[in-house]
């Protein structure tokens, strides 16, 4: 399990969902407070959801189908999670008193996205490894 890459790129992809959007903010409200996953629940509810997807794939390392498919979930669910981010970034902009600056946080659903499609690549070449010694038995 821990010696395969794509078990690396789905421990950052935990690491990017579940930990370090409460640690860099989305954005900064116009007081000069930062804006984090968990103050609002749509935002808490999909990165807990993805986190919880990649961990169950984590587990399930003997069944490399499951892991694609539940790969597959994590990146719908940051996906959607980005498009609520960006909706919100794009209704209130910059200038209006709400948001006052973007931060680095906006950035992890897609960092996380990339280190699902890399897993899945991965997962996809132990796949055909699998398939190919098979096929000389």
């Amino acid at each position: 399990m821990f010696q395969r890459i794509q078990t690396v790129y789905m421990s950052l992809s935990v690491i990017l969902t579940g930990f370090l959007g409460y640690v860099f903010p989305l954005w900064t409200l116009d007081n000069g407070k930062p804006f984090y996953f968990a103050m609002d629940f749509k935002y808490l509810a999909l990165s807990g959801a993805a986190t919880a997807v990649v961990a169950m794939s984590l587990i399930s390392f003997k069944n490399r189908k499951q892991q694609f498919v539940f790969n597959r979930l994590a990146m719908i669910l940051n996906l959607i999670l980005l498009g609520l981010l960006i909706y919100r970034s794009l209704n209130v902009s910059g200038e209006t008193p709400a948001v006052s600056e973007k931060g680095i946080g906006m950035l992890l659903p897609i960092f996380s996205i990339v280190m699902l499609v890399l897993a899945n690549k991965a997962i996809k070449k132990d796949e055909d490894l699998v398939k190919s010694v098979d096929r000389i038995r």
